[in-house]
């Protein structure tokens, strides 16, 4: 299962958090009296951590993805193509009214692009050297709005509220759990045992990845809004035109780090249970959305 940069380096986070404030007794807090959960308390520390961890995993995810992907800033354009980039997306990031990202190219052969970055005005727009082999510039410039939207509708932030959100609910529940099995199952009556640390691990491993499927969940909707906003800064004809080269391109191995396919504007097609944890929809629905859209 592919788990994207940003999910990785959050579960990190707090499993990380979780051992660290365990080895220095801070969690002991959370038992009112010696014996029960003090929910409300516990409620708190899960949504101060929760929320931190997907704050700094949005804080470090353009470092990330320039080092996964080996991306290559374009600071003074050496070629013809790397002149065009910097002007497309100079024109595309002036319409959406945000701050010019940074450019770069990442050594990839499949055709992919992406964008990430925490703030609007600084975000980090990228494309593989496959893509502007395999693509013409109409479908690049396509791609590249693509990839604008994101920054402009601005997923990554809202991606961070939802993934917040869920952090604090899977630390939430996995205490409860832990808490369950060291009380009812192990029969502990006194402090926090063994089991309780051991439940709480796993459970929030467990819990992390079930939950990343509401976080794909949006990240499948997102693509969709990012589609129409290719459409609009590009032209829709040139978007279609995109997908259904990245269609005909599906079959190529993918070789973009597993950590940041989420990112890209195609991640392969996923069948069955995989499916809902996949980032992206099909690219048969993107395609049919985006005729149907209304879009001037």
């Amino acid at each position: 299962m592919r788990i994207l940069l940003f999910l990785a380096t959050n579960l990190a986070i707090i499993v990380l958090a979780s051992i660290t404030f365990r080895l220095l007794g801070f969690e002991s807090i959370l038992a009112a009296n010696g014996v029960d959960l003090d929910l409300g308390a516990l409620l708190v520390f899960c949504a101060l951590f929760g929320f931190g961890g997907a704050f700094v995993s949005l804080a470090l995810s353009k470092r990330l993805a320039k080092w996964s992907t080996k991306a290559q800033i374009i600071e003074r354009p050496s070629n013809p193509t790397e002149r065009w980039l910097l002007d497309t997306v100079a024109a595309q990031a002036s319409k959406a009214g945000i701050g010019m990202p940074e450019v770069a190219i990442f050594p990839a052969q499949e055709p992919n692009a992406f964008a990430t970055g925490a703030n609007r005005n600084k975000a980090l727009v990228a494309v593989s050297a496959g893509l502007l082999n395999g693509m013409n510039r109409d479908e690049v410039e396509a791609v590249l709005g693509h990839e604008i939207g994101h920054v402009a509708n601005g997923d990554m932030v809202t991606l961070t509220l939802i993934q917040g959100v869920v952090n604090t609910f899977v630390m939430f529940l996995a205490r409860v759990i832990g808490f369950f099995v060291d009380r009812v199952v192990l029969r502990n009556e006194r402090g926090l045992g063994i089991g309780y640390w051991i439940t709480t691990i796993v459970a929030e491993i467990v819990l992390a990845i079930l939950a990343s499927a509401i976080v794909m969940w949006f990240s499948r909707r997102r693509e969709f809004r990012a589609d129409e906003a290719g459409a609009r800064l590009a032209g829709r004809s040139k978007m279609i035109a995109a997908l259904e080269r990245l269609k005909r391109g599906q079959e190529m191995p993918n070789t973009m780090p597993d950590t940041m396919v989420a990112f890209g504007i195609s991640s392969g097609a996923r069948r069955g249970l995989r499916a809902m944890f996949a980032s992206h929809p099909p690219l048969d629905a993107r395609i049919n959305a985006l005729k149907a859209a209304p879009i001037p």
